[in-house]
Order: structure tokens, then sequence, then C-alpha cells
């Protein structure tokens, strides 16, 4: 299939999906919005992908909303926002949490308003040195959308979160890392290869269990303890019961390398 605003490869049980808009910083416009999602609903039932990596082309990952695609008039009615929030990037976001494999995210350049959340949805977020993270949403007089308002105060506090939010400060990719938004920062010319390495990686790992880490760790953002300890004892249950579970604990005992089928 031949795609206008994304390129996308399949390669050794990893899914790449590249944001193809360099010369608008990969900004979403409305075709883009669909090509992404097509892409990610498709791996997300396809047993051959066992990883996503999602990465962008240029020098920038994403800036967000494409505003000439929202054209707003000044002498016509204000637009409503919240159906561009509930027709596209709130099902964009549910797609990557709930995603049942690892998402990493490549970060290259700055990431900016929903650009910088679509990253912060994703599993593990590895930058680039030069890459830098903006809640722009304030400039312009909006509400951090795409699940920020959600993410940020629980990677980095509520504090923090306000100020990010409220200041709209650039935040470069070695202080996103101190401040626990993100995982890892490499050098600019190693973020590819370490992001395939990272995907590959996980791609052998018990992806099925991976799937069910992802979902507990969601969960707790609102369970208590003792609703907590109940899902631990559910999910354990059905980890328990998968055919990776049983490949690992068999390759332990014969002191040989499992081999993984993610169920």
């Amino acid at each position: 299939m031949e795609y206008q605003t994304v390129i996308v490869e399949e390669k050794n049980a990893v899914g790449y999906l590249t944001f193809n808009r360099p010369q608008q910083l990969n900004s979403f416009n409305e075709t883009m919005h669909k090509e992404v999602s097509s892409v990610l609903k498709a791996w997300s039932k396809d047993s051959n992908i066992r990883a996503v990596v999602i990465s962008a082309e240029g020098r920038g990952f994403c800036a967000g909303q494409d505003l000439n695609d929202r054209v707003v008039d000044p002498n016509a009615d204000a637009p409503d926002l919240g159906l561009s929030i509930e027709k596209y990037y709130n099902p964009l976001i549910k797609l990557i949490t709930e995603m049942p494999k690892p998402v990493i995210c490549a970060v290259n350049g700055v990431a900016a308003g929903a650009g910088a959340n679509i990253a912060l949805a994703c599993d593990l977020v590895v930058a680039a040195k030069s890459a830098s993270f903006i809640q722009a949403f304030c400039r312009l007089g909006l509400v951090p959308d795409s699940g920020g308002t959600w993410f940020l105060p629980r990677l980095v506090g509520r504090a923090q979160a306000m100020g990010l939010a409220m200041l709209g400060d650039k935040i470069p990719a070695e202080q996103a890392v101190q401040l626990g938004m993100i995982w890892q920062v490499v050098e600019d010319d190693a973020l590819k290869a370490e992001s395939q390495k990272l995907a590959e990686h996980l791609a052998k790992q018990p992806t099925y269990g991976l799937s069910l880490i992802k979902k507990a760790i969601h969960a707790a953002a609102h369970n208590n303890l003792d609703d907590q300890l109940i899902l631990e004892r559910d999910l354990q249950r059905l980890a328990g019961r998968s055919s990776d579970y049983r490949e690992g604990v068999q390759a332990f005992m014969q002191k040989r390398t499992p081999e993984y089928k993610g169920c």
C-alpha cells in the first residue's frame, strides 16, 4: 500500500512507522491521522509484528496539529476543537497505549504540542541529544491534549507538570530524562540504530507478558493498592497460562536461549 504522509517498514518482527511530512515538521493533517491509525490498527492484530517503532523524517519529530489544516476564520463561529480531539487524537493515543506489544518512540528534533504527548504515550522514548519537548498549547490559549494532562503529572509530578503546561518552555532531551519524562538519550547519529536495537530485543522477548505489564502499569494510575493487587493476581494468572511462560521455564532449566512466540 502506498502512503502519502508516512513510511512503513516491517523487519525482524518489528514494525517501523515513520512520520513523513518533513516540510511541515511532521504536523498532523487529516490524511496523516488516517494513515497512522490504519497502520497501528493493523499491527495491533498482526502476530508477526511483535514491537513497534514510531519515528520521523527531517529535522523535527512532530509539531502537533497542522494549523493550515484547521483554518480559524475570525469572522465565523469559533471552531469546535473538541471534535478534532474526539475524532483523531484521542483514538490515536488509545491505539498506542492499548497496543498489545511494546511501542518505542525515537524522537529527533522538536516534539511539540500533540507531538510531544504522542511521544509520551509510547512505552519507551529514546531521544536524540538535539531533541526537545514543548507543551506549546498554552501559547495559543489551549489545554494540553493527546493525554498531556494525564501523562505529565504521572511522569514528572504535579509541580513540574504545571510548570511545563503553563509556561510552555522547551525541555531539552537530557533534561527530559532527568525529569523522568523519557527513557534514554543518545547521540544524534545513533538514534536509529539504538531504537532498532531496542525494538529487536523486545521483539524476541515474551511479548504477551510485556502486554500485561503495560496494562498493569497503566491501571496503577487510577487503582488503589487493593485493586492493583487484585489486578496483578489476575494478570499473573493469565501470564502463567501462556506458552511463553512455559518456554521461559523450560529454557531456564535446560540452560538455553528461550524462543518466545508472544502467546
